[in-house]
């Protein structure tokens, strides 16, 4: 589900904040009804989350259905660094990257 490169960019966001980690959220919108968003967040009580090299993930149970099977990664770059989602069950997805159809 989560990628090294990921992880490592999560710990460096985060870093010295040992509560927090990256939440991905899914939420209506987007050019193909639904968009993926991300904050830097402490985990909540229903939380699903997800760790690699000590860097976390928050899903929340509604989002997580849609997510299931995805895999955030990392990448760097002058012009599109970010995470990107690569979800299987994404229909179709913008060219932004960030909207999908389930």
């Amino acid at each position: 589900m989560l990628t090294a490169a990921a992880a490592a960019q999560i710990l460096e966001l985060v870093e010295g904040q040992a509560t927090r980690g990256l939440r991905i959220f899914v939420e209506h919108g987007g050019c193909s009804g639904r968009q993926y968003g991300m904050s830097i967040d402490a985990p909540k009580d229903d939380d699903r989350i997800f760790e690699l090299n000590g860097a976390r993930v928050f899903i929340d149970p509604s989002s997580l259905e849609l997510l299931r099977g995805s895999v955030i990664d990392y990448e760097g770059g002058l012009t599109a660094a970010g995470f990107r989602i690569r979800n299987p069950n994404a229909k179709r997805s913008c060219g932004c990257g960030t909207s999908f159809e389930a």
